[in-house]
């Protein structure tokens, strides 16, 4: 088994693809060893003790590593840990862990809400989030999460890679807020969440 490597916007986290699936739908984040407690591969990157956050994408896996670590160390050790894991064929969560699909953190599961009045502006946000905007993030190593629209403003969870990047403000108002504002008028801003 090969398990190649690719560099992120965020120089902090790489992206690790195993050339098979790593979440059969959805994604998740994990952003502490307590968190990483549901999933035994997420747990053991964590027992590395230099990295911060772990992310499962559809076919892919990023690491981010604590401030101050080297790549060039790290990704030896990170790398054996994902074969040992893919080539056991071993369980991605815990049995009985709340591990499932797409399960947000609960810091993470802040709702900002919609006005039901908005129904048919949402579903345009959502639908261009789902096809134009989630494809491009997940390229990066990370994904975005729709958590609310209210008074023209949308609310916006980055998650993995692009959790923390130093690019993350300008992807999020130059790249996402002139997409929606273009397609979605009623959009006047997006933050992130």
């Amino acid at each position: 088994m090969f398990i190649e490597t690719e560099t992120t916007p965020n120089p902090a986290t790489l992206k690790f693809l195993p050339g098979r699936e790593v979440m059969p739908a959805g994604t998740r984040e994990f952003t502490s060893p307590e968190d990483a407690s549901a999933s035994p591969l997420a747990e053991a990157l964590f027992d590395l003790g230099d990295v911060t956050g772990v992310f499962f994408g559809q076919a892919f896996v990023s690491v981010t590593a604590a401030p101050g670590v080297e790549w060039p160390q790290l990704k030896p050790q990170v790398v054996s840990i994902l074969l040992d894991h893919f080539v056991s064929q071993a369980p991605l969560f815990a049995t009985g862990s709340a591990g499932g699909i797409g399960v947000p953190p609960a810091d993470e599961d802040a709702d900002y809400g919609d006005d039901p009045a908005d129904a048919d502006v949402i579903d345009q946000i959502k639908d261009l989030i789902e096809t134009r905007v989630r494809p491009a993030v997940a390229n990066d190593g990370g994904d975005i999460v729709y958590r609310g629209f209210r008074e023209g403003v949308v609310y916006l969870s980055m998650q993995g890679a692009c959790s923390g990047c130093p690019s993350s403000s300008a992807t999020l108002k130059h790249g996402i807020e002139s997409l929606l504002k273009h397609y979605v008028p009623e959009v006047l801003e997006v933050r992130a969440a």
